[in-house]
């Protein structure tokens, strides 16, 4: 516990008065029926409100769907995972055997909850105040360099609009292979173009992570035989 909380002050510049909370923000259920999963609902809420509103405050020029596209690359399990790596979260987990065996604190998708538990455990230790400060320490880099707008668009959007743009129909998806265990299944998906004239594959931890690598390489090759 109290290592958990030296951590805490350093990487975190919080001092809790409930430590019990810092530490169910760091069990993971595989350890104890008291774990992480309620403070990660209240964390990934609170998270998503605050990065909205300072995206928010900071570009009045954004639309609706240029907000939403940059919150989402904000607060995505990628990002989230990076944040949790920084500050050297993941051996500080809390697992229980199968989740240590299997390199549970490795995982993108177990680091990105904990760092939601902990935005929840602090705005329930402290205040909505000191989770929106913790918010914008971990996010400040990322939220000063983010990209524009366009570069933002996924690749299965840019693709669409990029045919759209020419009077060309839409791509189709189709699964072509599922591969590896359930918990570390891999997909390979075709991304082909209405007419059948083209087509790329894409691989990836997911369906939608391999459409998007399948449509990144087919807009790729399409932009260079158009010379763009």
């Amino acid at each position: 516990m109290k290592a958990l909380a030296r951590w805490a002050e350093t990487h975190l510049d919080y001092r809790f008065e409930d430590a019990t909370l810092l530490e169910c923000a760091f069990t993971h259920r595989s350890a104890s029926k008291q774990n992480y999963e309620r403070l990660e609902f209240l964390g990934d809420a609170f998270l998503n409100y605050s990065i909205g509103a300072r995206l928010y405050e900071l570009h009045p020029e954004y639309t609706e769907g240029e907000l939403s596209r940059a919150r989402a690359s904000l607060v995505n399990q990628s990002t989230l995972a990076a944040i949790a790596k920084g500050i050297d979260l993941g051996p500080h987990i809390i697992l229980g055997g199968g989740e240590m065996r299997t390199g549970g604190a490795q995982r993108s998708s177990v680091l990105s909850d904990v760092v939601e538990a902990i935005i929840g455990a602090v705005l329930l230790d402290g205040s909505h105040r000191d989770a929106a400060s913790l918010i914008l320490r971990l996010y400040t880099d990322r939220i000063q360099t983010l990209p524009e707008p366009d570069e933002l668009k996924d690749s299965k959007t840019r693709l669409q609009e990029w045919l759209q743009g020419r009077g060309e129909a839409l791509p189709c998806y189709r699964v072509e292979q599922i591969s590896g265990k359930d918990h570390e299944r891999v997909f390979l998906v075709r991304c082909e173009l209405g007419d059948e004239t083209k087509s790329s594959v894409g691989k990836g931890r997911s369906r939608r992570r391999a459409e998007q690598v399948a449509a990144a390489a087919l807009l790729a090759d399409l932009i260079g035989e158009h010379g763009e």
